[in-house]
């Protein structure tokens, strides 16, 4: 395996095992959590209630800092954090894998910028499912923070960048201490499943049926709310008709427990300048294909 050098054809028509130059740990990781994670589903596929309760709630916390500081909050402006809640969700976030604040909001700038055009950094109308869904993390051109984040270009967000691999290294080990299962299920079990949950945003809620090239084909899907952990990020249609709002599910029926964080925050007066939606006409739910 060796790095990429700069090539005239779109980077969705390489080989798997070719990465751009700076994006080869991106690679090496995700491999390494999988090797694990089927090890680990091999020798223990059944740990017990508390040890998965235990690996799924890692799973929830990290998934409320990617919904609600990230997303929401740093990528969209709709709220605005209390510092100290801002950096633990943030380290939440980085624990789960879904990388440092300011690249990820680069990213997520962008695609919003050029959803499902030719400069959109993860659409599968451009490479497919696989793309979309994994291969763009290490073969993507990389976002420019100063261009996308420059909110976040600065040494309260870079720092997390610099410590990333050792909060990584923390969540992959973080079961290790109380023995084997707990290190495969706490760590590179959870980190996979939690990957491809928050993949599946850029891949099967970019695939609706009947969209045109160059059209936004985001859609809602019902029952990706499970390994979402009914945190909202599945009302995908709603999101791109309002982005600037904190409210990702707009009726009873959309359960959006990141808006319910996001308002109890509110009260506690631990957030502000909290953004509603405009109108909260229910788009239709897309099944999956």
């Amino acid at each position: 395996m060796t790095s990429s050098k700069t090539a005239e054809t779109p980077p969705w028509t390489w080989s798997w095992l070719r990465w751009r130059k700076g994006s080869g740990s991106v690679f090496f990781w995700i491999v390494l959590i999988h090797a694990l994670a089927v090890v680990g589903l091999v020798l223990f596929p059944l740990p017990g209630w508390p040890i998965f309760f235990c690996a799924w709630g890692l799973k929830a916390l990290g998934g409320l800092g990617t919904t609600v500081a990230y997303h929401r909050s740093l990528a969209h402006g709709a709220l605005r954090l209390n510092p100290t809640v801002e950096r633990l969700l943030v380290g939440c976030a980085i624990f789960n894998g879904s990388g440092a604040p300011a690249s990820w909001t680069a990213n997520h700038r962008l695609h919003h910028a050029k959803v499902e055009t030719a400069g959109d950094i993860s659409s599968p109308q451009l490479g497919g499912f696989w793309w979309s869904h994994l291969r763009w993390l290490w073969q993507a051109e990389e976002s420019s923070i100063p261009r996308w984040a420059p909110d976040l270009n600065k040494p309260g967000y870079t720092f997390w960048t610099k410590w990333q691999p050792a909060i990584l290294l923390l969540s992959l080990c973080i079961g290790l201490p109380f023995g084997w299962a707990p290190f495969f299920w706490m760590g590179a079990i959870r980190l996979v499943f939690s990957l491809h949950a928050q993949c599946t945003v850029n891949s099967l809620a970019h695939m609706r049926r009947g969209a045109v090239a160059n059209e936004d084909s985001s859609r809602n899907i019902a029952w990706l709310a499970l390994p979402h952990t009914l945190q909202g990020e599945n009302w995908h249609r709603n999101h791109h008709m309002q982005p600037n709002s904190a409210r990702l599910g707009w009726t009873w029926k959309q359960v959006d427990l990141g808006w319910w964080v996001i308002w109890s925050l509110e009260r506690a007066g631990l957030a502000r300048n909290v953004r509603r939606p405009r109108v909260t006409t229910e788009p239709a739910v897309q099944r999956a294909a």
